[in-house]
């Protein structure tokens, strides 16, 4: 089984000013809490292939994340595939909403190995995870909007 997580937010700013918050992923420790650290495994650090590592904190688990960048559409989408422990894909998208806002949606659907309690794991983490990322969009809100 997968278990699917949707969040989004709606950022009082272009989808430019969006992107140029998220672009450099090295920064996503910035605004995702259970972001630690990020690696990179690639030479690059931007567009489809750049490979990384996020050492990923929720409570007192950690794992560490092995990540591929699959979708680059500067100012409108940016996907991932999860390689490591857990397995899935995440995609943040942007979309303009009204004349200066943007509306920012983070879609996740992950898979839980059976040690860490497969599909009941995956049932009890949804809520957690969706918290967790719901607050980590308005981290990032409040740091667009700051600028």
């Amino acid at each position: 089984m997968t278990v699917r997580i949707h969040v989004a937010i709606t950022i009082d700013a272009r989808p430019a000013s969006v992107w140029d918050s998220i672009e450099d992923v090295a920064r996503h420790v910035d605004w995702m809490a259970d972001a630690v650290s990020i690696t990179f495994r690639s030479p690059q650090r931007t567009g489809i292939g750049t490979e990384f590592e996020c050492l990923t904190r929720v409570g007192p688990l950690r794992t560490t994340d092995v990540m591929r960048i699959t979708e680059w559409a500067p100012r409108s989408s940016m996907g991932i595939e999860h390689r490591g422990i857990v397995t899935g894909s995440g995609r943040f998208t942007l979309a303009p909403s009204g004349t200066a806002a943007t509306l920012f949606a983070w879609d996740e659907r992950l898979s839980f190995p059976w040690w860490m309690g497969g599909f009941i794991g995956e049932r009890a983490a949804k809520p957690i995870l969706t918290r967790i990322w719901r607050n980590n969009l308005r981290r990032l809100r409040s740091q667009v909007e700051a600028r």
